[in-house]
């Protein structure tokens, strides 16, 4: 008789499952985005096609992704709580129905409302001159029209993605991950094959930027109706019912409820985000695009580090909280802080480095060119710069939120938020893009701030030790980092030019392989002659794995 697998395993082998498939997402986003900057560069229409793609996504992240992590999940899994009798069978299907039927109703309004509204809103990303013989004005006229045929093209996956989010929420409360894991990855990959297959077939300049808008649809699509078996496996359909019938379920009710609170929250990031393009558009050509070029990398970092140990560190923090084991709960955040500390401020001293060739490497082809290279650059170099803020965050907020604390990190988010905002608007004109990246750094590190200052009111949590340890180890990092970044900044000269004359993934790659070679030995050896406990327990942690 096979044993059944312990519960603790299980979902530890669905968060391993799930962080793979995250770092595989992340890694098919930076291959779309290199897609991107091969057809598009940092042109006028890489630009649109990047303001285009934000509006939808805007509305996607307020309502889709936060009602159904804030409200969806939890009131479902109150009803599948309740017993698989009869009753409650149907009681469940019929809130599934009108959850299923809210959705659609209310996305397929927002898409028809805002495909005839567009040009409306189209005008305030673009700064068209009142002069009709201004130079820029044919240029921006150009933008605008063709923000709105994009924006139009690319508003439908609005509604096909909040159906992948309720499948998505269905299949997460039924304890199902890995297909909901898998669909970015598939996403990613039909706009990246969609650029590829579909930009020969439109004879106009924006060829490329209409390919990967149709799939960016295609790919919002297939994310739906690629989870929809695994939904009706579970044993749960998917059906309409009426808008009062469904308006009136107590479920219904009672997910509004839940949502509308955390929707002032979720709007504070979204405008911010809505403001920093629109500002990034005004300001000059080239510079939305970039922005998220430089992001995309970021991300990819965070992804790989960042996401992973906040992950893993929540279900461990709030199993402690809920005994009661204050100690341990408080020595497993400082380890992880440690950690990521270890990890982002090295990483960030070798990307500042490195950065020219890391984006060169990545980016560089075709219609991104040596200037497309030095913009994003510029940006990606304040970016970087909050990287150990950002990753510091999303450590800090589950400390909280293992306590059933989400105000204070809430309210510390909305802090950085503004901030966030009022420091584009203000840096945007003297430094473009770099000032809307500078504003992004200072907001994280505002944000880190307050969480840390948050501490003070959880009794829990032993303030003085954490911080006086985390600035500590800070600066400790940052001594290593300096010793380490000398002979790879010395270096870089000598090496770009030995191989410059070679193809790219040897001119930018081999440099890039030998710099973090010379950069990594140094600083393990630091770390080793000063006996670094949290090195010490990283190197204990993978022999033990090794013998087994």
């Amino acid at each position: 008789m096979n044993k059944k697998p312990k519960k603790s395993e299980s979902l530890v082998k669905s968060g391993i499952q799930l962080s793979i498939l995250t770092l595989f997402s992340r890694i098919m986003g930076l291959i779309r985005e290199m897609t991107r900057a091969s057809f598009l560069g940092t042109s006028i229409f890489a630009d649109t096609f990047s303001t285009a793609f934000v509006i939808p996504n805007f509305f996607r992240r307020l309502f889709a992704e936060n009602s159904i992590t804030v409200a969806f999940i939890p009131t479902f899994k109150e009803y599948l709580s309740k017993g698989n009798d009869d009753e409650n069978k149907r009681s469940t299907q019929e809130f599934l129905n009108s959850i299923f039927t809210l959705i659609t109703f209310l996305t397929a309004i927002v898409v028809v409302i805002g495909v005839l509204i567009m040009p409306l809103i189209s005008p305030f990303f673009c700064k068209i001159p009142s002069d009709i013989n201004d130079p820029s004005y044919t240029l921006m006229i150009l933008k605008r029209d063709e923000l709105t045929f994009l924006t139009r093209i690319m508003f439908p996956y609005l509604f096909t993605i909040s159906i992948a989010a309720f499948f998505q929420g269905i299949l997460n409360g039924c304890k199902i991950f890995a297909p909901s894991g898998f669909t970015p990855v598939l996403f990613n990959g039909i706009v990246v094959l969609a650029t590829y297959l579909l930009t020969p077939l439109f004879k106009t300049d924006d060829n490329a930027a209409i390919a990967m808008s149709i799939g960016v649809v295609i790919g919002g699509t297939v994310q739906a109706l690629f989870q929809l078996p695994f939904v009706l496996k579970t044993g749960w359909k998917v059906a309409f019912t009426g808008v009062k019938k469904a308006i009136a379920n107590p479920g219904t009710k009672k997910v509004i409820a839940l949502i509308l609170p955390t929707i002032i929250g979720m709007a504070a990031y979204q405008v911010n985000d809505a403001v920093s393009t629109l500002l990034a558009n005004r300001a000059a050509e080239g510079i939305a695009s970039s922005l998220q070029y430089s992001l995309r990398l970021q991300e990819l970092i965070l992804g790989i580090f960042a996401v992973s140990i906040g992950t893993v560190i929540l279900p461990d923090l709030s199993g402690l909280a809920n005994e009661k084991k204050w100690s341990e709960f408080n020595n497993m955040l400082i380890q992880a802080i440690k950690i990521i500390t270890m990890i982002t401020i090295p990483v960030t001293f070798y990307s500042i480095i490195n950065g020219k060739e890391m984006i060169s490497l990545l980016y560089k082809s075709n219609k991104f060119t040596d200037e497309s290279v030095l913009l994003t650059l510029g940006e990606f170099k304040f970016h970087i710069a909050g990287l150990f803020f950002i990753a510091v965050n999303r450590i800090i907020s589950p400390a909280f939120y293992a306590q059933g604390n989400t105000k204070l990190p809430t309210l510390a988010g909305i802090i950085s938020f503004v901030s966030n905002t009022l420091l584009a608007l203000v840096l945007v004109f003297p430094m473009g893009g770099n000032g809307i990246a500078l504003a992004l750094t200072i907001a994280s590190i505002v944000n880190t701030i307050f969480l840390f200052l948050f501490m003070k009111k959880m009794n829990s949590i032993e303030f003085k030790k954490i911080v006086k340890v985390t600035l500590l180890y800070i600066v400790k990092l940052i001594i290593f980092s300096i010793v380490a970044s000398i002979p790879c900044y010395l270096l870089r000269p000598y090496l770009v030019e030995k191989f410059s004359l070679h193809t790219k993934l040897i001119s930018q790659g081999l440099p890039l392989l030998i710099s973090l070679a010379i950069f990594l030995t140094i600083g393990i050896l630091e770390l080793l002659l000063s006996k670094d406990s949290t090195i010490m327990i990283l190197i204990n942690k993978i022999l033990k794995k090794v013998k087994k």
